[in-house]
């Protein structure tokens, strides 16, 4: 039996992505049922782009978070799966086919998600390349049945929703780790390069730190409540390289408690230079693959980009542990009423 597909789309400031992304959906090779375009109170171009395609445009002016969004997108929503797709990124042509068919083939499958392509939808520079190709290498490496999903782009039966409820609308980041901890243990979750999307990452480091930092306050409550109902969560970096860039980074403490215990010399470097060593074998296989990319230079200055996210990621979870903090409780079911949302 043909299912039907609605493609919901959470959409704040998305003129500049917003055509290219809803051009890829219009020319996949199945054709979508109706697509529901959320936009979460925009002030730019956003909503006279998406009048310009056949699809549902809602928003009440409100910027209500992308969670928010999604369960709007949810409740209006008439397919049998509903495909969300960030107003970031451009699916390929057949990443909703590629879905269909591995819900089809897998009844216990309840979101079937996919990776970012190695390539940015736009080329903004070094850092942009950065995040997409590590974006890209973490989702790959895991690709298979996993125990998370992220709904930047993933399809999930209707039926999902009307058993678990919509997402959390307290969260405006990390609710992909809370919807997962409700989904996770009643249906299989599929991780595939056969859905793929460009994405128009972030370009500009500080920015990129901050989200970084952000996204990481939840981590730990996040490993928490998967370790304690028996999962394990897919993560951006291995438990190494955070081992190693913690050991880095406090690398000047140690070699301060070595000069007060009476080293000196050379023998004061070798905490960093052990530091360095262990995080460049960490992540010796993901530099390979940069290099292999763009380029022995770009790999050394991925490198760096690579040991700064992680400074930004070690302070965001140790300040989201202190802070004690657990998942929100979730909704009990999607709103019934539109509204707006996205990031």
């Amino acid at each position: 039996m043909t299912q039907t597909v609605s493609v919901v789309i959470p959409a704040h400031n998305s003129a500049r992505t917003l055509d290219a992304c809803l051009r890829s959906v219009f020319a996949q090779t199945h054709p979508v049922h109706e697509v529901i375009v959320v936009d979460d109170g925009s002030t730019d171009a956003t909503a006279d782009i998406a009048r310009r395609h056949p699809c549902t445009l809602l928003g009440d002016g409100t910027n209500r978070g992308v969670s928010a969004a999604r369960n709007t997108g949810i409740a209006a929503a008439t397919g049998d799966v509903l495909f969300f797709l960030d107003s970031d990124e451009a699916l390929t042509a057949g990443s909703v086919e590629a879905a269909l068919e591995i819900l089809r083939a897998d009844p216990t499958c309840g979101c079937v998600h996919g990776v970012i392509a190695p390539e940015p939808l736009f080329d903004d520079g070094p850092v942009e390349w950065y995040k997409t190709l590590h974006a890209y290498w973490w989702r790959a490496r895991g690709a298979g049945v996993v125990e998370t999903a992220f709904f930047a782009q993933a399809a999930v039966p209707r039926e999902v929703f009307a058993r678990l409820g919509g997402f959390d609308e307290s969260l405006r980041d990390s609710e992909d780790l809370e919807f997962s901890d409700r989904l996770a243990p009643h249906y299989r979750i599929v991780l595939t390069e056969r859905v793929m999307a460009h994405h128009d990452e972030e370009h500009r480091l500080g920015p990129l730190l901050a989200e970084t930092y952000r996204r990481a306050l939840l981590l730990v409550p996040a490993l928490r409540s998967a370790r304690a109902g028996g999962r394990t969560n897919l993560t951006a970096n291995t438990p190494g390289s955070v081992l190693a860039a913690a050991f880095l980074l406090g690398s000047p403490v140690v070699a301060a408690l070595l000069a007060l215990l009476g080293t000196t010399g050379p023998w004061l470097a070798l905490p960093t230079a052990a530091g360095l060593l262990a995080f460049g074998l960490a992540n010796a296989r993901l530099i390979g693959f940069a290099a292999g990319r763009r380029g022995a230079a770009f790999a050394a200055f991925f490198t760096g980009v690579h040991l700064a996210c992680h400074a930004a990621l070690l302070a965001g979870a140790a300040v989201g542990a202190l802070r004690g903090g657990t998942s929100p409780s979730a909704p009990a079911a999607p709103p019934a009423t539109a509204g707006a949302g996205g990031r």
